[in-house]
Protein backbone atom coordinates (compact mmCIF):
# COMPACT_ATOMS: atom_id res chain seq x y z
CA UNK A 1 0.00 0.00 0.00
CA UNK A 2 1.54 3.33 -1.31
CA UNK A 3 1.90 6.10 1.61
CA UNK A 4 -0.45 9.19 1.81
CA UNK A 5 1.66 12.49 1.43
CA UNK A 6 1.08 15.04 4.09
CA UNK A 7 -0.93 17.94 1.62
CA UNK A 8 -1.56 19.86 5.03
CA UNK A 9 -4.86 19.67 3.86
CA UNK A 10 -6.51 16.38 3.89
CA UNK A 11 -7.79 15.03 0.50
CA UNK A 12 -11.06 14.29 2.16
CA UNK A 13 -11.90 18.17 2.52
CA UNK A 14 -10.63 19.05 -0.91
CA UNK A 15 -14.51 19.27 -1.66
CA UNK A 16 -16.13 20.59 1.32
CA UNK A 17 -14.05 23.11 0.69
CA UNK A 18 -13.91 24.24 -2.57
CA UNK A 19 -17.91 24.19 -2.05
CA UNK A 20 -17.04 26.26 0.60
CA UNK A 21 -15.04 29.06 -1.12
CA UNK A 22 -16.97 29.36 -3.69
CA UNK A 23 -20.19 29.84 -2.17
CA UNK A 24 -18.38 32.51 0.30
CA UNK A 25 -16.82 34.68 -3.10
CA UNK A 26 -20.97 33.91 -4.93
CA UNK A 27 -22.01 35.81 -1.69
CA UNK A 28 -19.27 38.23 -1.67
CA UNK A 29 -19.51 39.66 -5.10
CA UNK A 30 -23.44 39.55 -4.83
CA UNK A 31 -24.00 40.79 -1.71
CA UNK A 32 -20.94 42.08 0.18
CA UNK A 33 -18.56 41.26 3.16
CA UNK A 34 -21.37 41.44 5.47
CA UNK A 35 -23.60 38.78 3.86
CA UNK A 36 -20.59 36.58 3.43
CA UNK A 37 -19.09 36.80 6.85
CA UNK A 38 -21.25 33.72 7.83
CA UNK A 39 -20.30 31.62 4.96
CA UNK A 40 -16.26 32.80 4.95
CA UNK A 41 -16.50 31.60 8.47
CA UNK A 42 -18.04 28.31 7.51
CA UNK A 43 -15.17 27.64 5.62
CA UNK A 44 -12.65 28.79 7.78
CA UNK A 45 -14.31 25.94 10.19
CA UNK A 46 -13.78 23.10 7.04
CA UNK A 47 -10.20 24.10 6.48
CA UNK A 48 -9.46 23.70 9.96
CA UNK A 49 -11.36 20.50 10.84
CA UNK A 50 -9.45 18.67 7.31
CA UNK A 51 -5.89 19.97 8.79
CA UNK A 52 -3.31 17.14 8.35
CA UNK A 53 -0.01 18.20 9.42
CA UNK A 54 2.77 16.00 9.23
CA UNK A 55 3.99 14.87 12.24
CA UNK A 56 8.02 13.48 14.17
CA UNK A 57 7.24 10.23 15.18
CA UNK A 58 8.80 9.43 18.27
CA UNK A 59 12.09 6.41 18.16
CA UNK A 60 11.75 3.65 20.38
CA UNK A 61 10.84 -0.23 20.59
CA UNK A 62 7.82 -1.87 21.69
CA UNK A 63 6.17 1.72 21.66
CA UNK A 64 2.23 2.38 20.99
CA UNK A 65 1.67 6.00 19.39
CA UNK A 66 -1.55 7.90 19.73
CA UNK A 67 -3.65 6.95 16.89
CA UNK A 68 -5.65 10.19 16.73
CA UNK A 69 -5.81 13.95 18.24
CA UNK A 70 -8.02 14.44 21.28
CA UNK A 71 -8.55 13.42 24.40
CA UNK A 72 -7.84 10.37 26.80
CA UNK A 73 -10.88 9.40 27.70
CA UNK A 74 -10.41 5.31 29.12
CA UNK A 75 -7.74 3.48 30.70
CA UNK A 76 -9.13 0.50 31.73
CA UNK A 77 -9.14 -3.69 31.63
CA UNK A 78 -12.12 -4.69 29.50
CA UNK A 79 -12.77 -7.78 26.93
CA UNK A 80 -11.94 -7.20 23.90
CA UNK A 81 -14.92 -7.87 21.61
CA UNK A 82 -12.70 -8.47 18.79
CA UNK A 83 -10.12 -10.71 19.92
CA UNK A 84 -11.94 -12.12 22.36
CA UNK A 85 -9.58 -11.46 25.39
CA UNK A 86 -8.65 -9.46 28.18
CA UNK A 87 -6.92 -6.24 27.09
CA UNK A 88 -5.66 -3.01 28.31
CA UNK A 89 -8.04 -0.25 26.73
CA UNK A 90 -6.82 3.22 25.86
CA UNK A 91 -9.60 5.21 24.57
CA UNK A 92 -8.89 8.79 22.67
CA UNK A 93 -11.74 11.25 22.21
CA UNK A 94 -11.63 13.97 19.08
CA UNK A 95 -13.98 17.04 19.09
CA UNK A 96 -14.94 19.19 16.06
CA UNK A 97 -11.61 21.18 16.58
CA UNK A 98 -9.01 18.18 16.40
CA UNK A 99 -7.30 16.78 13.36
CA UNK A 100 -9.34 13.93 12.31
CA UNK A 101 -6.34 12.58 10.37
CA UNK A 102 -6.20 8.46 12.08
CA UNK A 103 -2.90 6.75 12.00
CA UNK A 104 -0.92 3.50 12.85
CA UNK A 105 -0.09 3.19 16.63
CA UNK A 106 2.77 0.51 15.57
CA UNK A 107 4.47 -1.07 13.23
CA UNK A 108 2.86 -4.75 11.98
CA UNK A 109 0.73 -6.62 9.65
CA UNK A 110 -2.98 -6.27 9.69
CA UNK A 111 -4.84 -9.69 10.21
CA UNK A 112 -8.28 -8.53 10.22
CA UNK A 113 -10.57 -5.17 9.44
CA UNK A 114 -13.80 -5.67 10.51
CA UNK A 115 -17.23 -2.66 10.04
CA UNK A 116 -20.13 -2.63 12.02
CA UNK A 117 -23.36 -0.74 11.30
CA UNK A 118 -24.42 1.01 14.68
CA UNK A 119 -26.46 3.97 16.56
CA UNK A 120 -24.63 7.60 16.41
CA UNK A 121 -24.61 7.88 19.88
CA UNK A 122 -22.22 10.77 21.63
CA UNK A 123 -18.28 8.94 21.21
CA UNK A 124 -17.92 10.27 25.06
CA UNK A 125 -20.04 7.94 26.19
CA UNK A 126 -18.45 4.37 27.57
CA UNK A 127 -21.30 2.54 25.26
CA UNK A 128 -20.21 4.12 22.15
CA UNK A 129 -17.65 1.74 21.73
CA UNK A 130 -19.65 -1.03 21.10
CA UNK A 131 -23.09 0.81 19.99
CA UNK A 132 -21.83 3.21 17.44
CA UNK A 133 -20.96 2.33 14.36
CA UNK A 134 -17.31 1.45 14.06
CA UNK A 135 -14.31 -0.36 12.05
CA UNK A 136 -12.16 -2.48 13.85
CA UNK A 137 -8.28 -3.00 12.55
CA UNK A 138 -6.32 -6.30 14.47
CA UNK A 139 -2.56 -5.49 14.15
CA UNK A 140 0.37 -8.37 14.76
CA UNK A 141 3.81 -6.61 15.81
CA UNK A 142 6.78 -8.83 14.52
CA UNK A 143 7.08 -9.88 18.17
CA UNK A 144 3.71 -11.03 18.02
CA UNK A 145 1.79 -8.72 20.30
CA UNK A 146 -1.78 -8.01 18.89
CA UNK A 147 -3.36 -4.51 18.84
CA UNK A 148 -6.61 -3.67 17.83
CA UNK A 149 -7.73 -0.17 17.00
CA UNK A 150 -10.76 0.61 16.08
CA UNK A 151 -12.68 3.64 14.56
CA UNK A 152 -15.80 4.75 16.29
CA UNK A 153 -18.29 7.01 14.49
CA UNK A 154 -19.77 9.88 17.35
CA UNK A 155 -22.70 12.38 17.40
CA UNK A 156 -21.94 14.44 14.38
CA UNK A 157 -19.71 11.78 12.54
CA UNK A 158 -21.51 9.93 9.85
CA UNK A 159 -18.37 8.95 7.75
CA UNK A 160 -16.06 6.27 8.23
CA UNK A 161 -13.07 5.85 6.14
CA UNK A 162 -10.56 3.42 6.16
CA UNK A 163 -7.59 3.04 3.51
CA UNK A 164 -6.22 0.09 4.51
CA UNK A 165 -6.97 -3.82 4.38
CA UNK A 166 -6.29 -7.38 5.92
CA UNK A 167 -2.66 -8.36 4.86
CA UNK A 168 -1.50 -4.74 4.77
CA UNK A 169 1.76 -3.96 6.77
CA UNK A 170 1.37 -0.62 8.30
CA UNK A 171 4.33 1.73 9.73
CA UNK A 172 3.88 3.42 13.14
CA UNK A 173 2.22 7.05 12.21
CA UNK A 174 1.08 5.99 8.79
CA UNK A 175 -2.41 7.60 7.71
CA UNK A 176 -4.60 4.46 7.57
CA UNK A 177 -7.86 6.39 7.83
CA UNK A 178 -10.29 9.21 8.97
CA UNK A 179 -13.55 9.84 10.75
CA UNK A 180 -15.68 12.85 9.27
CA UNK A 181 -17.17 15.60 12.32
CA UNK A 182 -16.30 14.49 15.75
CA UNK A 183 -15.32 11.02 17.24
CA UNK A 184 -13.32 8.46 18.99
CA UNK A 185 -10.49 5.71 18.37
CA UNK A 186 -10.13 2.54 21.15
CA UNK A 187 -6.92 0.97 21.51
CA UNK A 188 -6.76 -2.86 22.83
CA UNK A 189 -3.74 -3.40 24.18
CA UNK A 190 -2.31 -7.17 25.72
CA UNK A 191 -2.94 -6.36 29.27
CA UNK A 192 0.56 -6.17 30.24
CA UNK A 193 1.45 -2.92 28.06
CA UNK A 194 2.05 -0.05 30.66
CA UNK A 195 -0.31 3.24 30.13
CA UNK A 196 2.37 6.67 29.43
CA UNK A 197 -0.53 8.77 29.51
CA UNK A 198 -3.72 9.63 32.28
CA UNK A 199 -6.94 10.38 31.67
CA UNK A 200 -8.03 13.75 30.74
CA UNK A 201 -4.65 14.11 29.10
CA UNK A 202 -4.34 15.71 25.41
CA UNK A 203 -2.84 13.97 23.20
CA UNK A 204 -1.82 14.05 19.12
CA UNK A 205 -1.62 11.61 16.58
CA UNK A 206 1.61 9.89 15.98
CA UNK A 207 3.57 12.14 18.34
CA UNK A 208 2.56 11.30 21.64
CA UNK A 209 3.45 8.07 23.35
CA UNK A 210 0.20 6.51 24.86
CA UNK A 211 1.45 3.09 25.83
CA UNK A 212 4.82 0.80 25.75
CA UNK A 213 4.17 -2.87 24.96
CA UNK A 214 5.91 -5.60 27.29
CA UNK A 215 8.93 -7.54 25.74
CA UNK A 216 8.19 -10.33 23.97
CA UNK A 217 8.55 -13.88 25.91
CA UNK A 218 11.61 -15.08 23.86
CA UNK A 219 13.12 -11.39 24.09
CA UNK A 220 12.64 -11.46 28.52
CA UNK A 221 14.01 -14.85 28.67
CA UNK A 222 17.42 -13.76 26.83
CA UNK A 223 17.40 -10.96 28.90
CA UNK A 224 16.99 -12.77 32.08
CA UNK A 225 20.09 -15.37 30.64
CA UNK A 226 22.53 -12.83 30.45
CA UNK A 227 21.87 -11.45 34.03
CA UNK A 228 22.10 -14.89 34.95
Amino acid sequence: MSRYPHPIIAREGWPFLGIAVVVSLVVTIWGGWLWALPFWLVALFVLQFFRDPPREIPQGERLVLAPADGRVIAIETVRDPYADRQALKISVFMNVFNVHSNRAPVDGRIEKVQYFPGKFLNADLDKASEANERNALQIRTADGARVGCVQVAGLVARRILCYVAAGDTLARGQRFGFIRFGSRVDLYLPTDARPRVGVGEKVYASRDVLAELAPAPQETGRQERGQA
